[in-house]
């Protein structure tokens, strides 16, 4: 389930709560006083496999066995 982050329009408070996302609708209506925030944007991916950042030495070695193992394969050691 996905974990939402609310704003208490009157004190600023901000809150955490974990609901279905047919629950949050509701939780809207029940609460006025609550308005849905994003507080930071939701991760894209592990940044290796984005390309953003390389292996390190110890993984870049297991992938140099693999592709060592493996010939015909297109084993990336980057």
């Amino acid at each position: 389930m996905p974990t939402y982050n609310f704003r208490n329009k009157e004190s600023g408070e901000i809150i955490e709560r974990i609901f279905k996302m047919s629950e949050k609708d509701d939780f809207l209506k029940e609460n006025p006083q609550f308005e849905s925030v994003m507080l930071s944007p939701p991760a894209l991916g592990d940044p290796i496999r984005l390309g953003v950042r390389k292996p390190d030495n110890g993984f870049r070695e297991v992938l140099a066995k693999a592709k060592a193992a493996h010939p015909k394969g297109n084993v990336n050691t980057f």
